[in-house]
């Protein structure tokens, strides 16, 4: 063992976002010598740009329909949760001071809705509990005698330790370092991963020069989406989104975004229709379009008899050619079901969150890796995906705990 190797450390965990802090507060809490090991300058980096936007810590939505939010794997989460939900994950915050509420969608957030105080004082209290704290300390993977590998500024170094907590991201944000690296370094241990893809992610469509250059930018809202998921099984849901330079993101396109992504995987290309003018029946829409223009430009006529103008109004004319929209029924009807040609989704880098990842079934009830006895995992690198809305981070923070209590009780467990 060599000499930089020979720390008392009992635990290590490796990223410091939500799951990994998390996973450090229940490992210490129970006994365990920590040590936490970041690859940037300083932990919760990802935590803080959710922040800036609010920091959405949680969603008031009711259990289950909170847990199925999770598809496919909300029963394996519900177990998470049933030891640390929203209402818990409140609770916690309250226990530094951050007061939290409930917005107008259900969201919750803290009432300065700032995540750097909440951050500051979770790691003052880890640094007062005896947490030790390791950044710039990129994770390589384990040497020969099952060492750590650390690339640090002063070179490669190694840690040895009794048990290890991965809580390393999924792909997205790697500027933030969650660069999903560390796929390679477990698919070469013989590990279960499943292939990450992007998730909360807008779409490429391909618009003209025109409305990319005109109304990239541009709030389409209120509008109601409409989609067949991979059962054939029709949905709608009304919400905002944007247009951007190469096709449409925002909450209502991430909300719904898996399904679409498996569609493109599917089919090659992914059809959403959304409704531009969601408060008008279609009849009540062509009695309107029908009236006489009284030598009104089409765009005034759209814009007095339906409120189209605009990016709705650059839409419209995207999809529809000048024979089209002459034809007052066939507008109408373009309006109420407005067909886009979703081509890809954006790249991974670019998106809120990634699916995919360390399947569960790799994984024992306390997230141990069933083929590497003290390893455990937490986070967004294990393989499940939800929707924006607080969601995300609450499951982060629930398997951050399991994985922390699981880790604890196999190093304290006699073998």
């Amino acid at each position: 063992m060599p000499p930089e190797s020979s720390h008392p450390a009992r635990l290590a965990i490796i990223g410091g976002g939500p799951a990994g802090l998390m996973a450090a507060d229940a490992a210490c809490a129970a006994g365990i010598d920590v040590h936490v090991f970041e690859a940037k300058g300083s932990v919760g980096r990802k935590f803080l740009i959710a922040g800036k936007g609010g920091l959405n810590l949680t969603h008031s939505e009711p259990r289950p329909t909170f847990d199925a939010r999770y598809r496919e794997r909300a029963p394996e989460i519900g177990t998470w949760l049933d030891e640390f939900d929203a209402d818990a994950l409140r609770d916690w915050a309250r226990g530094f001071g951050v007061e939290t509420y409930i917005g107008s969608s259900g969201r919750v957030f803290p009432r300065d809705r700032k995540a750097a105080p909440l951050l500051r004082a979770w790691v003052r209290r880890l640094r007062d509990a005896g947490v030790h704290f390791h950044v710039q300390h990129r994770w390589l993977g384990w040497n020969d005698v099952g060492a750590l590998r650390f690339d640090t500024p002063d070179g490669e170094t190694s840690f040895v330790a009794e048990a290890v907590v991965l809580a390393l991201g999924g792909g997205s944000w790697p500027q933030l370092g969650s660069d999903g690296t560390w796929v390679e370094t477990l698919g070469m241990r013989g590990i279960d991963i499943a292939p990450l893809q992007p998730a909360n992610c807008g779409f490429d469509i391909g618009w003209s020069d025109f409305l990319s250059s005109k109304h990239a930018g541009a709030p389409l809202k209120p509008v109601v989406a409409h989609w067949r998921d991979a059962t054939g099984v029709q949905h709608a849901l009304q919400g905002e989104c944007v247009l951007t330079e190469t096709g449409i993101e925002g909450s209502l396109i991430y909300a719904i975004a898996a399904d679409l992504r498996d569609a493109i995987a599917r089919d090659g290309e992914a059809m959403l229709h959304l409704d531009l003018v969601p408060g008008r029946t279609l009849q009540r829409l062509q009695q309107d379009l029908g009236k006489s223009r009284n030598g009104r430009s089409l765009g005034e006529h759209l814009r007095r008899q339906a409120g189209i103008d605009g990016a709705k109004s650059a839409l419209l004319h995207e999809v529809l050619d000048k024979p089209a929209l002459q034809d007052m029924a066939r507008v109408a009807g373009t309006l109420k079901r407005l067909p886009l040609r979703l081509l890809r989704p954006r790249p991974m880098a670019e998106t809120i969150s990634t699916a995919g990842g360390v399947r569960l079934e790799a994984l024992d009830d306390a997230l141990m890796l069933r083929g590497a006895p003290g390893v455990f995992c937490a986070g967004e690198m294990l393989d499940w995906e939800a929707p924006t809305g607080g969601y995300l981070l609450t499951a982060c923070f629930a398997s951050g705990l399991r994985a922390g209590r699981g880790a604890a009780t196999w190093l304290q467990t006699p073998r």
